[in-house]
Formats: C-alpha cells, structure tokens, sequence
C-alpha cells in the first residue's frame, strides 16, 4: 500500500478510508436486512410492488444520476458549454424525470400489473402478443447495458486516484473496480430490489446533501458566484459566451438536452421503478420528489462543471476535469471523504440496478419458458439463477472497465452515449405508444427495434473507423458531428417516435387481415383503464362531494 498511495496525512487518509468502510458497512447491512423480501420472484425483482414514493423517487433519481453524470458529462459538457450546461440538469428535471413520470407513471404502474410484467421485455411480449420481441429486446437489453456499467466503473475509478493519490494508476484502477465490483454484488444479491431501493434513499440523501457542499466548496474557492463568473468570462480559455444564457455551442446542447431527459423515457431500469410503486397517491408523491431530487442534483452537477475551464486549461481527457478541480478546490479531508461517498452512492446505486435489470432480464425473458421449461422454473430455481448472472454480470462489467482503462479506448460519455442511444431508441417509442396507442403493430415495433440498434452501432463504428466526413459547420460557426453517439442517439429516439405510427398506419389492416394482430386481445390489455373497481368512502369521498353539489 505504501507503494501505491503517494505521501498524505496519517489522519486525512484514515477518516477517508473510515468513511469509506462504514459506508460500505450500511449497504451490506441493509442487503442483509432485505434478504427476507428476497425469498421469490415478485419480491427479489419489485419488491412486491408495494414500495412508497420516498423509496421509488430515490430509487428512479439515483438510478439515473451517476458517476457518468458527476465526473464523465458535467466534466465533458461544462468544459464545451460553460454555464449554460446547467439547461442540461434542468432538461433532466423537467422532461427525464417530471414529464415522465405524469405520462408513463401511473399507465406503466397499472398496465403492467394486469398483464403481469416484471421486465420490459416481457411488457413487450405481453402488449403485443409476441415472443419475438420478447427475445429481441432481451437481447438488446443484456448487450447495451454493459458498456453503460463499464461507464459507472470508470468515472468512479478516477476520482479515487485523484483523493487517494495513487501513485501507479493501472493498479488502483484495478483494484477499485473490484472493490466496488464485490461490494455492491454483495447487497443486491443478499436483498434484490428492495435492499437498492433503501439504499438508493440513503444514497440519495448523500447525494443531495454532498452536491451543495462542494459547489459551496468550488465556487468560494474562486471568492464566490459573481467573481467566478467574471472569471470565467475574462480567461483566456473561456469567455463571455460561456458565461452566457445558451452557451458556446448551443445545437449540441439541444442534443445533449434530449438524450439525457427523453431517452429515460425508453431505459428498462428507469421504467422499471414504476413497476413497483404501491398506488396511484404515491405516484403523485414520488412525481414531485423525483423532481426536486433531479433539480438539486443533475442542476448542482452541470452547473459545477461550467467552471472547469477555471481550473483545467487544454485537458488530456474530459474525464480528468471534476476529479482535477476537485482536486485544487477542496483541501479539506472530511468534505473529500463526502465527495467520495457522494460519488460511491451515484455509482453504485445505478450499477445496483442496472445488474438487476440485466439479470432478472436474461432469467424471466430467456432463460424461462425457451432454454429451461416454465413448470421446472419454480421461483426459488429463479431467483437462484438471477443471483449467480447477477455475479456474471458484474464480472463482465467490471472486465469491460479494466480493458478500457488500460488500452484508453474511449471516454465516459462516448461510452455511456452508445448505450443510453441505442436502449432508448429501440424502446422509447415502442413502450409509450404501447401504453396509449391500441393501433400499433408488431411490423412497427420490430422497425423501431432494428432503427435504435442500427444507427447506433453504425456511430459506434464510424467512430472506431476515425471517419469524419460526417462533420458539418452550421450557419452560426458551430461545427457538429452527426455521428456523434448523443446526436445520433437524440435523432434516433426522434426518428422511432416517427416512425412507428408510420409503419403501423401501413400495416395495421394487412396485421388483422392476415391475423397477426388480434384487436380482441389489444382490447383485453387496454381493458385495465376502463374496468370498475370498487373503493371505500374514505378514498373516494372528494368525489361523492363533487356529485353531490352537481
């Protein structure tokens, strides 16, 4: 150890490591703590969908935001926006966690309980009666989340090097990913959905509580909001424009803008918080919450790294630019420890539910019913073969992670825009018209799917190529690259909404003609928005009140 970490005090590097290791010591509690509600499937994967709107938002928020977000996008996008990155976490707020849970909160909540789903896979399978696409997207789904985990890996790697002072790179790399590889293994493993959802409240809470210190932090270390600003707008590496209201590259910001907010809308662990959520009062709840919560955090992260200019001149990677102003901000040791939890509880409770996702996933959708016999899957065999691909999951994760370290084959956000690009564009368009739309059809969504993955691989290869003929200098001096993961992946989401009622206006007559699609049994899956339920006087009196006074 003497040999990796460079010189440091005694006591700063003791109460971070303290720190550190009672964090980790409340997680592992917690998973224990839950392994009870872990006993089956309903409760190993949504908790058995009674967890409140406290849990839920935190979950939905801490899932979303993660060390991609802290270090990766704010470090990236503040550098090349300036201030006015900040519209990217009110974006996040307003359109990836408000408008997204009024539009598919309550519907997902319902429709996926009549048809009982756990998995987005399997709502796709149900809503349009078709394992096909049960399988596909099953798929999709094991194969594009790995790199966004590999993501989660890196960013939280390199502000580790950063605090601790590593003085051999390679090997704390290593050693972190594993570290973080085992530890959250071990709670998500021990308690399944309902062990994250706590610890997302309590990671949530860090979260919240650690962003405000350290913009406090950063911005008096330059003597407060107003002579950092004018800082920013008379360095030599900045300028007026980043300092203004759109900032110096406003087209990309739209993008930027529309992949983080709207391609929510189509990620299976977002979705999947509105499985599980106890009633339709919580929803209310939890939809305020997770604004709050997105407006605090994702607003606090952009708008910390639209001073990175200050502190980073021509970086090496846009990756190094947080853990470097953090680095000359903050000489506190107990406010680098909260940093260093604040980013441990973003990355973890992310890869909490991304490996959840995946596995419960490849279990439900694959493995059952087309590798393994239904009636031999009993839920104890279920829960036992999500909990060893879970272990599989991370393992491959946290490999992806280490090799690109090694070989520096791509940055954060290059990485996490690949898979955020090609999840929500296959399934953005698809999921929320099959929660309103008893029009589309199979030929659509099947066309939805294939647009998402192959746009977004074909970006993914035209950038390994070093391609750049897709480059373009828009009329206000802005150059854009079109085959940029974020534009592609914005574009394609666009593109899918498009062309899914496009496809299914063509087909909708040959699909019933030729009985592919049965309009008998769309209507029994719509039939949850239109059925009579029963309810006690005290939960519906506000109504009687109203028929009254008519």
């Amino acid at each position: 150890m003497e040999n990796l970490l460079s010189a440091q005090t005694a006591g700063g590097l003791a109460l971070k490591i303290i720190m550190i290791v009672v964090f980790f010591g409340i997680m592992t509690a917690v998973g224990i703590y839950c392994r009870k509600k872990a006993t089956d499937v309903n409760g190993f994967v949504l908790g058995g969908r009674s967890v409140g709107p406290w849990l839920t938002a935190f979950a939905y928020g801490t899932s979303y935001f993660s060390a991609v977000i802290f270090i990766g996008y704010a470090g990236q996008f503040g550098y090349l926006f300036g201030i006015a990155s900040t519209w990217i976490g009110i974006g996040n707020a307003v359109l990836g966690s408000l408008l997204a849970w009024v539009i598919l909160g309550r519907r997902t909540r319902v429709m996926t309980q009549h048809l009982d789903t756990k998995t987005m896979p399997d709502f796709f399978g149900k809503r349009y009666d078709s394992v096909g696409l049960k399988i596909a997207s099953a798929v999709i789904v094991f194969i594009f989340l790995i790199p966004y985990t590999a993501s989660l890996f890196n960013g939280l790697s390199r502000l580790f090097t950063v605090v601790f002072g590593f003085t051999d790179e390679n090997l704390a790399y290593i050693l972190i990913v594993c570290i973080m590889a085992i530890l959250t293994g071990v709670y998500v493993i021990a308690g399944g959905y309902m062990a994250t959802a706590l610890n997302d409240f309590i990671q949530g809470i860090v979260m919240l509580v650690g962003i405000v210190a350290v913009i406090v932090a950063v911005v008096s270390s330059q003597g407060g909001l107003t002579a950092a600003l004018t800082a920013l707008a008379t360095s030599e590496t900045a300028g007026w424009q980043y300092t203004s209201f759109f900032g110096a590259m406003p087209i990309f910001l739209g993008f930027v803008i529309i992949l983080t907010s709207l391609g929510t809308w189509g990620l299976p662990q977002m979705v999947g918080k509105f499985y599980a959520i106890k009633s339709e009062n919580d929803i209310k709840k939890g939809t305020v919450i997770s604004t709050i919560f997105a407006i605090v955090v994702a607003g606090g992260c952009y708008f910390l790294g639209g001073f990175g200019r200050l502190f980073v001149n021509n970086p090496t990677d846009f990756d190094s630019i947080i853990p470097t102003m953090l680095d000359k901000a903050i000489s506190s040791d107990f406010l680098m420890g909260i940093i260093v939890i604040l980013v441990l509880s973003a990355s973890m409770s992310t890869l909490s539910s991304l490996v959840l996702t995946s596995s419960s996933t490849l279990t439900l959708d694959l493995i059952k019913g087309h590798i393994v016999k239904s009636e031999k899957m009993t839920d104890k065999k279920q829960v036992f073969i999500m909990r060893i691909l879970l272990v599989v999951f991370i393992a491959i994760s946290a490999t992806i992670a280490i090799i690109q370290k090694l070989y520096n084959f791509s940055e954060i956000s290059s990485l996490m825009g690949v898979s955020w690009g090609a999840l929500a564009g296959a399934f953005l368009a698809p999921f929320l018209y099959g929660l309103y739309s008893k029009k589309i059809t199979k030929t659509a969504v099947a066309c939805g799917f294939a647009t998402g993955i192959v746009v977004m691989m074909f970006s993914f290869i035209y950038k390994l190529c070093g391609a750049t003929f897709m480059t373009a200098v828009l009329s206000t001096g802005e150059k854009l690259d079109f085959a940029n993961s974020i534009v592609m992946g914005s574009l394609c989401m666009i593109l899918t909404l498009i062309e899914i009622p496009v496809v299914s206006a063509f087909t909708y007559k040959f699909e019933v003609k030729k009985g592919i699609l049965h309009p008998e049994q769309v209507e029994r899956v719509f039939s949850c928005f239109s059925g009579l339920v029963t309810v006690s006087i005290k939960d519906s009196i506000g109504n009687i009140v109203k028929e009254i006074k008519k």
